[in-house]
C-alpha cells in the first residue's frame, strides 16, 4: 500500500459550475442519471435498472442512519439570532442514551453567530401536544473544534422529541438555500431508521421500493450497518498536502448478522455509498487490532485515519475473512450482538480495498476527501467518469445523479 500523505489536493481538482448542483431532487427519486463504470467502460443509464449492474445472488449493504433536526435557533433578548448545531452527544456520549434524556443533556456544537453570545443562558419557548416548554442552552465547555452545550429543558420529553419539535433539518450549505418542509422527506433515505445524522447518506436517496423489488427478483441480498454522518463530511482540505488534513471521527455500529452475511459473500459486497464504504473498510483494521490484541476493549477499537497505511505490511498475511472472523470471536468472548466504535479513516489513492468490490455514490466536490476516495478505487479513472458526467448534463452533489463503480 503507498502512503498518500504527501499527495497535493490541487490534483484532485476539476471545474464544477453553479448551475450543475442540483438544488432539489427529481420528484421520483428513481428517475435520476445513473452513470456506468465497468471497468473501464462509461455510459449512461437510469438509477431504477441499479439492479441489472449488480451480480446475482451479491450482497448489497447501505447505511441506515437518520439525519436529525440538528439546527437549533435561538432570539436572545437584544434580538440576536444565535443558532446552535448539534454535532455529537456528549453526555451521554451513546446517542440512543442521549436521545432518552429527559431533562438535560450535552453535545459538542457549532455556534452561529457567536460574537452575540457572550455568556448567560439562551431560551426557546415551545409548544408540544399542547404542553409549554421552555428549552434552555448553557456553554459547559470547549473541545479543538466545538462548544459543549448543556441543553435543560421541562416537561418530561425525550430529547428526540425536543430535537423534533424545535430543529431544523441541516441541508448541505452548498445549496444556498433555506430548509423546506419538502427537505424532512427527501433529505432521508427510503430505509433510514437510526438518529444520528448531521448529513444524509445521499447516494441512498435514489432507492425506492420499487427498485428494492428488482433487486431482490436477482436474490441480491441486503444488509445495512450504521455510521452517523458528522458535519466534517462537508469541510474542505485547506492544507497543500493531505497530511495537513484531520479527517472528523463518526460513530458505526456494526451486528453479528453485518459480519455473519460478509463472509457468508466471502467478506465482499458493493457498498451504497462513501459512508458505507468508510464503516466496511473500517472492518478489515478492526479486525488487525483484535487479531494482534484479542483482549482488546472496545473503546480502543477506534481506527486512526493513517492506521492502513501505517500497518500496511503487518496486512500481507491477513486477509478479510480473517479479520471478519476475528470480529466474530471478539463478539462471542464479549458477549456482545453489535460492536460501537468509531472510524477517522482516510482512504485516498495507494489505499488497498479490502471489503468493497462495488461503489454506488453520487458526483462529489472537488478537492475532498470523498473524491480521493473515489480515486482510490477507479484510480486516474475518475477524471474520465467527472468529465463524462459534465458532459452529458449529470447533476451534482446531494441531490444529485448517482454512479455505479465497478473497477
Amino acid at each position: 500500500m503507498t502512503d498518500p500523505r504527501h499527495i497535493h489536493i490541487s490534483d484532485y481538482n476539476y471545474s464544477l459550475p453553479t448551475e450543475r448542483i442540483a438544488r432539489y431532487p427529481l420528484e421520483q427519486r428513481d428517475h435520476s442519471k445513473l452513470l456506468v463504470y465497468n471497468k473501464g467502460h462509461i455510459s449512461q443509464h437510469i438509477f431504477k435498472d441499479i439492479a441489472q449492474f449488480l451480480p446475482e445472488d451479491s450482497l448489497l449493504i447501505y447505511n441506515n442512519t437518520k439525519v436529525i433536526q440538528a439546527r437549533l435557533h435561538f432570539r436572545k433578548a437584544t434580538g440576536a439570532r444565535i443558532e446552535v448545531f448539534c454535532l455529537e452527544p456528549h453526555c451521554p456520549a451513546d446517542y440512543q442514551q442521549n436521545f432518552d434524556q429527559r431533562n438535560e443533556c450535552e453535545w459538542q456544537c457549532l455556534i452561529g453567530n457567536s460574537k452575540k453570545w457572550k455568556e448567560g443562558a439562551l431560551r426557546l419557548e415551545l409548544d408540544i401536544n399542547g404542553t409549554a416548554v421552555t428549552l434552555q442552552a448553557t456553554k459547559h465547555g470547549e473541545t479543538e473544534t466545538s462548544v459543549i452545550i448543556r441543553f435543560s429543558w421541562n416537561g418530561g420529553f425525550s430529547f428526540a422529541e425536543i430535537l423534533e419539535a424545535a430543529g431544523e433539518l441541516p441541508i448541505p450549505p452548498y445549496l444556498n438555500r433555506d430548509t423546506e418542509e419538502s427537505d424532512k422527506e427527501t433529505y432521508q433515505t427510503v430505509y433510514s431508521k437510526i438518529d444520528g445524522s448531521v448529513a444524509a447518506p445521499t447516494a441512498g436517496l435514489h432507492f425506492t421500493d420499487d427498485v428494492f423489488k428488482t433487486i431482490d427478483a436477482r436474490h441480491i441480498e441486503r444488509d445495512e450497518v450504521t455510521l452517523h454522518v458528522g458535519a466534517g463530511t462537508f469541510r474542505p482540505v485547506k492544507s497543500t498536502e493531505i497530511q495537513g488534513h484531520e479527517m472528523h471521527s463518526e460513530y458505526i455500529c456494526v451486528t453479528r448478522h453485518n459480519i455473519e452475511r460478509l463472509l457468508a459473500h466471502q467478506g465482499h459486497c458493493t457498498a451504497v455509498g462513501t459512508t458505507s464504504v468508510r464503516t466496511l473498510e473500517s472492518l478489515f483494521y478492526i479486525g488487525l487490532k483484535i487479531l494482534q490484541n484479542p483482549d482488546i476493549k472496545e473503546k480502543d477499537l477506534h481506527i486512526d485515519q493513517w492506521l492502513p497505511y501505517d500497518t500496511a505490511d503487518q496486512c500481507t498475511d491477513i486477509n478479510n475473512t480473517d479479520a471478519l472472523q476475528a470480529i466474530l470471536r471478539w463478539m462471542d468472548t464479549n458477549g456482545c450482538n453489535a460492536l460501537h466504535t468509531t472510524t477517522q479513516i482516510i482512504i485516498a489513492p495507494g489505499y488497498k480495498y479490502h471489503i468493497v468490490e462495488r461503489i454506488i455514490t453520487n458526483f462529489h466536490m472537488p478537492q475532498s476527501t470523498l473524491l480521493l476516495l473515489v480515486s482510490a478505487f477507479v484510480g486516474d479513472d475518475w477524471k474520465r467518469i467527472y468529465s463524462y458526467a459534465l458532459d452529458n448534463d449529470f447533476r451534482f452533489l446531494s441531490y444529485g445523479d448517482s454512479s455505479i463503480l465497478i473497477p
